[in-house]
Parts: structure tokens; sequence; C-alpha cells
């Protein structure tokens, strides 16, 4: 049955990255859900990868949505010969360094017309997310070169590739799938300051807005606090409000049959939830 039939479920939305540091944190969204509405408790920072993995031992029940792809597309896997079994796939490329991953990478799209360098995931289409072998802009490839190693020594669940503890559930989110689905293709955030702009400040407050009203095909809405509202508007970078949005989407999985998951999904690309 769907977690949302017991008491309040407990969520976590997390906006990660490769090099968490004080400045750029790895950020994690923290509420519970109850009749629809996703309650935000708090948003905590993690500045180094072991605070993080720390977090990770919550005992559960949870829930959790992660902004970073938790499998590599079956074509380029298959085309390099690597695992075919996602553990053994994810040790394999947790060996690697970044540097044997980048021109791996790039000497595979080198090879491939143009149009067509990258090998997609069947869900990459649905959701509109970037290959999970790019390595620059955003580096979603080094994503999951740092993240997954530490989903799985933490022993969370993450169905359909990998069991583990079935109270810690981690699925992948994208948290674009569902600002795009609110605000369409307006940009709301920058790491740079210089492209902190009127316009991406407008955004964050509409998509805010949207999300309290509960205007999003999940059929949920989210409660916050005026000084929590604020702090996602303000943060120009938009990583609160990223996780935030990973919360609704771990929320609304909490609430469908298989957490949200189509009836086949392929055993080492994943699936972005809400795709």
């Amino acid at each position: 049955m769907p977690l949302s039939e017991s008491p309040a479920v407990r969520l976590a939305g997390v906006d990660f990255t490769s090099r968490p540091t004080r400045r750029k944190p790895i950020t994690v969204a923290l509420g519970t859900l109850a009749q629809g509405v996703v309650r935000l408790e708090r948003v905590d920072e993690h500045a180094a990868f072991d605070g993080f993995a720390a977090w990770l031992q919550t005992p559960g029940p949870w829930v959790g949505g992660f902004d970073f792809p938790f499998g590599l597309p079956r074509e380029l896997v298959e085309s390099l010969g690597w695992p075919r079994e996602w553990l053994p796939l994810m040790r394999h490329y947790a060996g690697l360094s970044r540097e044997t991953i980048r021109d791996t990478f790039a000497a595979f799209c080198a090879a491939r017309p143009p149009g067509g360098k990258f090998a997609h995931r069947a869900c990459d289409g649905p959701a509109g997310s970037s290959p999970s072998m790019k390595w620059v802009n955003p580096p979603v490839a080094f994503m999951m070169h740092a993240g997954v190693p530490l989903l799985i020594e933490a022993g969370v669940h993450l169905p359909g590739l990998h069991a583990g503890d079935p109270a810690r559930v981690a699925l992948e989110a994208y948290p674009g799938l569902l600002a795009r689905e609110l605000i369409g293709m307006r940009s709301y955030k920058n790491d740079a300051a210089a492209k902190q702009t009127p316009e991406r400040l407008i955004a964050r407050k509409d998509l805010v807005d949207a999300l309290e009203q509960g205007r999003t095909r999940l059929g949920l809405r989210l409660r916050a606090s005026h000084a929590q509202r604020d702090a996602l508007v303000a943060d120009a970078s938009g990583d609160r409000l990223d996780a935030v949005l990973c919360l609704l989407q771990a929320g609304w999985a909490a609430t469908q049959p298989r957490l949200g998951l189509p009836e086949r999904v392929d055993p080492i690309e994943g699936w972005i939830v809400s795709a």
C-alpha cells in the first residue's frame, strides 16, 4: 500500500553536490506528509560528505528524493563492456578516477555523430533531464560517482536497483521536472552573483507560490512558515528550493503504488521519480 496511508510520513529532499563546501553544501530539506500536505520542518546543510553520510543513517521510516543520477545508460555500459548488473557496475564506476571517467566518456562521445553524442537513459526524455554520463554543466556523472557509494555504504533501499533497509528509501529525483511544470522554462537560480537577477527572484517567488497552492499534478501542497518561505526565495543559488522540490517528489512517491515507479524499470538505468 502507499506509505501515505500510514500516519505522517517523514520525507527528505536532497540537493546534492559532488564537491561540498561551506559555501556550496549538500542541502537537505526535511518534512512530513499528511493528508495531501507536505510540511517543511527544516533545511540542513552538510559542508562535507561525512556529515551527509551520518544523516543517511537516520533511522526510518523515511522516503528521500535525491537530485543525482542512480544509474548509467545501458547503451553506454554495453558499449564500454562494463558490468551489466547494478551493484558491480556501481562498484566499478566508483573505483575510477574522475579524470578517467571524463576521458572515457569524452572518447565515447567523440566517436558518435553530431546530435547524438551522449547516450541517454529511458527516463531522460520524460523527465527532460541531462544524460547521467554528462561530466560538465551540470557534472551529473561526478555527482553519481560521489553520491551512489554513500547510499550503498549507508544501506538504504533503492527500489528497482538495490535492496537495502526498507525503512530508509532513496529515490532519484529531479527538481527541474517539477519546476518546469510550474514556471515553464523561466530560470530561477544561478550560483554566479552577477547572474542573480530580479527576474530570477520573481521566478522563485512564483515557484514557491505554486507549491503552496498545490498547482501541480502531484496533488500535494507545501506548507512552510513565513521565515522558511523567505529563505527559499532569498537563496539565489536555488539549492534550498531544489531540495524542497525533491521533497515534494518524495512525498508524491509515498502516495503511489510501487513508490510511483513504472512496472518495468531498467535495472541498471533506474528511474526519476514522477517522470
